[in-house]
């Protein structure tokens, strides 16, 4: 508001240039937001189809090296000669195997069990290790850098077997760490594919087949998205390993938010507002997962917020240059106005508008000009006059305020002496001696200070009168104190209050001055826990503040509203609010006139 009251409030070519400008920058935002909505939403369509087509690349790809695992078993499966020999090749020793085959006259290498496995290891690029063990002989059957070799895994002495009947039911997972260091493999990152083998004829579990697949070739996958890729693509095997991470911070850990992405859709939002896209295999046992931050997500259209926070900064500027060069160059002489009545406003009535034009600017300057000599003759003949008129009313008023108030005050004294023989009574009449001090002392300025110590005296002489029966508090800001202030202005309000308000045969009477400061006035608030005053008294009392006779009654209240009035206008004055049987409550307010 004070901004509104500084700036716009007089000033209409002001208003016009505001409203047109709020217009046009509300208009510019509401289409530039829209623009930007809908090609930031593509923007971030775009980046998920990214990401989405990289999840599907990377799932086809592990898709397909689990198949190829499992076609190994099929042929060997289709295959009854190659079948009966890798049976008996898992259930004998090497030595054994050989002597089978020579024993068969079976010299073919196409029912070879171990020539046919190693066609398929060196078959495929992609294979770091693809191993057959035999769970009854405890033995690995190796084929690793072109090379095979047999290593026993005797449980006594090894943690494979254990290792290889613990990921009996897996499919896709990370090497076993015991297995790994076994077969001498390195630490470069790779995933592994086991299956199950079984005796062709009893269908009895045998032994398994496990292929070890280097995790870099997955980046072959997605060669063509590796640029535009944002946040982390992540697989995870069935029982949470990480198996490949585009980060490479996770490789071979559990993922640790492995529980929350198992309660998440398949295209979802974190509370965090991350993007996650969620692709799981049920055959392979594995999940492959997005992750896109928000802050990623969003950088994939800063480009376009700012070149349109840009463009539309272009466009409300030139919006508002434009209107306003034309909107002030047909106010300038309306301005020029607008300086004279300011002139006017802080007392030059003898200024004067030069304008020689004839259009409506130009009467107006005139108008205003005889407006300002109709206003010197009034000001000389009725104004001065007022004043005269209003500076003898306040003193008649003054003038009955004081014996109203030593009469009553009196009486009380007068009370306090006949019905007990006090020795407070010597305490009573200082306090009332002080008090008629206060008032027939004549200052040269009357401040807010004085007012409270009378209120003060005044209210001291009735706390020794009634003991306990009664109590009163001053709330006041130093800062305060020192104000200019009417003469008589908060008293009879207290006196009003012993004598109409108290509630004699009360215990807990009491009542409360607060004076705060209220913009550029002085608020007084007293409030008191009396007898109220009923509705239509309460009326009655309004109507004499508004209406104000000189035989009505409430003549203490009357008076300090009259003052005021006269003195300060329509705005000061006295304010009255009551509830029967609870208290009430004054308010009076008075301009803030300094320590001057």
């Amino acid at each position: 508001m004070k901004i509104y009251r500084k700036y716009f409030k007089d000033k209409l070519f002001l208003k016009i240039i505001f409203l047109f400008s709020m217009i046009t920058i509300v208009t510019i935002i509401i289409f530039s937001y829209l623009m930007f909505r809908s090609m930031s939403d593509a923007a971030v369509e775009r980046q998920l189809g990214i990401q989405r087509s990289a999840v599907q690349n990377i799932n086809k790809y592990i898709n397909n090296k689990y198949e190829s695992v499992q076609n190994m078993m099929r042929d060997t499966y289709r295959d009854a000669d190659l079948a009966s020999n890798t049976s008996y090749f898992l259930e004998h020793p090497y030595k054994d195997y050989i002597e089978f085959r020579l024993n068969r006259n079976d010299s073919g290498l196409t029912s070879d069990t171990v020539q046919i496995f190693r066609n398929r290891f060196e078959d495929d690029p992609d294979i770091a290790a693809l191993m057959l063990y035999s769970a009854s002989l405890q033995q690995l059957y190796v084929y690793n850098n072109a090379n095979f070799k047999i290593i026993s895994t005797n449980a006594a002495r090894s943690l494979v077997p254990d290792a290889m009947y613990a990921g009996e039911n897996s499919k896709v997972s990370t090497p076993n760490v015991w297995v790994r260091k076994t077969i001498e493999m390195p630490e470069s990152p790779m995933f592994s594919v086991r299956i199950p083998i079984n005796n062709n004829i009893t269908l009895r579990n045998i032994g398994q087949l496990e292929v070890y697949f280097n995790s870099e070739k997955i980046w072959n996958s997605i060669e063509n998205y590796r640029e535009e890729i944002k946040g982390r693509i992540v697989v995870l095997s069935g029982n949470g390993d990480v198996i490949f991470d585009t980060d490479g911070s996770f490789y071979g850990d559990r993922y640790p938010y492995v529980e929350q992405i198992n309660t998440v859709y398949d295209n979802d939002v974190t509370e965090e507002g991350d993007s996650i896209i969620k692709l799981t295999d049920t055959q392979g046992g594995y999940t492959v997962l997005s992750l896109i931050p928000k802050n990623e997500l969003a950088a994939t259209y800063r480009g376009v917020r700012n070149t349109i926070v840009l463009v539309s900064s272009i466009c409300i500027l030139f919006a508002i240059l434009i209107s306003s060069l034309f909107i002030m160059n047909f106010a300038r002489r309306t301005h020029s106005i607008i300086q004279f009545t300011r002139k006017v406003k802080n007392g030059d009535l003898d200024a004067r508008i030069a304008e020689t034009k004839d259009d409506e600017i130009g009467q107006i300057a005139k108008s205003f000009n005889e407006m300002l000599v109709d206003l010197n003759l009034y000001i000389d003949r009725v104004y001065k006059a007022e004043i005269k008129q209003k500076h003898t009313e306040i003193a008649a008023l003054e003038a009955r305020v004081n014996p109203h108030f030593l009469y009553n005050t009196l009486e009380v004294i007068r009370m306090r002496a006949v019905s007990q023989g006090a020795a407070d009574v010597g305490e009573m009449i200082y306090s009332l001696s002080m008090l008629f001090k206060n008032y027939v002392q004549q200052k040269p300025r009357y401040t807010l200070k004085d007012e409270l110590e009378a209120c003060r005296m005044y209210l001291e002489l009735f706390r020794i009168r009634y003991k306990d029966k009664f109590s009163y508090e001053i709330i006041c800001d130093k800062q305060l104190m020192g104000r200019t202030l009417l003469k008589m202005s908060l008293q009879p309000i207290i006196e009003n209050y012993i004598l109409h308000g108290m509630r004699t045969d009360g215990t807990d009477n009491e009542i409360t001055i607060k004076i705060t400061k209220i913009e550029e006035d002085l608020c007084v608030e007293i409030k008191d826990n009396g007898q109220g005053i009923p509705p239509d008294r309460l009326g009655q009392i309004k109507d004499a503040l508004a209406n104000p006779d000189e035989y009505s009654g409430s003549f203490g209240l009357r008076s300090i509203h009259e003052r005021l009035k006269l003195l300060y206008g329509a705005p000061y004055g006295v304010d009255i609010k009551s509830d029967l049987g609870r208290g009430t409550v004054v308010t009076v307010l008075f301009p803030d006139l300094g320590e001057d």
